[in-house]
């Protein structure tokens, strides 16, 4: 044991390994973190934390995001030890980051996970550390966003999705289909400053929230896109909420409520690059439902987007 203890290359870095510096453990091995990422509740010198919410109640056609977030932390370890594209660094030279594992909800009690939700989101917010979560459907945005405006005021909200979540909801309903809705009502996101990018469904109101459809975004490109979302928001705090289901089922097949003719994996990332300079104060990618998935195309998308995100924060720090 002194031996193996002793050989980093023996170590599993999700339990033993150092908060900052990339891992070299085989992909196909090993404790599936996000990225290797330490396995802890401990945030002090933490700066990111990786945060699961695996809850499915409120999903209103194929159920199975709850299963979302050990999918995407599976995926995530083909991106183990090498720089990162396209920033060509390790993000965690400069950036101490842990996965908290799961958020703990009843599932007994449906009702109560809005609650749960915030109140351990909260805990994590108010430490001073960067929360990215991994849901779970899209409900699980309402009390993610209630956590981060208490600390941050009233949030302009960037949201990729095939929907845009606007459906009436006088506050009882348990629903994905209407957090957006939900969160003006509370003032809880500012609707002037906020954007829905992807979006080709037809909800009966827009709640004040710009919307760049699908088609739009396809003659716009990614720079377009970007360009747009950049002079909605401005300068203030913003959160990202990313639907997986805003790619098109070709290149997001796992997912609750898929919507063909929507963004290319590519689009996506090369618009989330180039909003980098936004101040982003937390994000969540939801809607991963890996029975549906086909070789973990959904899920690496999803890893790939977070890990994109991970970058951003990573040489904001450096």
């Amino acid at each position: 044991m002194a031996v193996m203890a002793n050989n980093t290359t023996a170590i599993d870095n999700a339990f033993a390994g150092p908060l900052t510096g990339g891992s070299h453990e085989p992909t196909f091995s090993g404790a599936p973190s996000f990225m290797r990422r330490r396995f802890t509740k401990d945030l002090s010198g933490v700066d990111v934390a990786i945060w699961g919410v695996p809850f499915d109640a409120a999903t209103s056609n194929r159920p199975g995001a709850r299963f979302g977030p050990a999918a995407i932390r599976r995926a995530s370890a083909i991106f183990d030890g090498d720089p990162q594209y396209p920033s060509r660094i390790d993000p965690f030279e400069f950036l101490s980051m842990v996965d908290c594992g799961d958020c703990l909800i009843e599932y007994e009690r449906p009702q109560s996970a809005a609650e749960l939700i915030e109140a351990q989101a909260s805990q994590i917010i108010d430490s001073g550390v960067h929360l990215i979560s991994l849901g779970g459907d899209h409900f699980v945005t309402l009390p993610l966003l209630r956590a981060h405006a208490r600390r941050h005021g009233p949030l302009a909200l960037v949201q990729f999705d095939a929907h845009q979540d606007t459906w009436e909801d006088d506050g009882s309903k348990l629903s994905h289909g209407t957090f957006v809705t939900r969160a003006v009502a509370e003032g809880i996101i500012d609707p002037a400053r906020s954007i829905q990018v992807g979006i080709r469904t037809v909800a009966p109101s827009n709640r004040g929230v710009e919307v760049l459809d699908a088609e739009l975004c396809h003659a716009l490109g990614a720079s377009g896109i970007a360009a747009r979302i950049k002079a909605r928001v401005g300068p203030g705090p913003t959160y990202l909420t990313f639907d997986i289901d805003a790619l098109d089922p070709a290149f997001a097949p796992g997912t609750g409520t898929p919507v063909v003719g929507g963004l290319t994996s590519s689009d996506a990332l090369l618009s989330l690059w180039q909003l980098a300079d936004l101040a982003w104060v937390g994000m969540d990618v939801v809607e991963v439902c890996p029975v549906y998935d086909h070789s973990e195309i959904t899920s690496i998308a999803a890893a790939t987007l977070v890990q994109r995100y991970v970058q951003i924060q990573a040489l904001k720090k450096g």
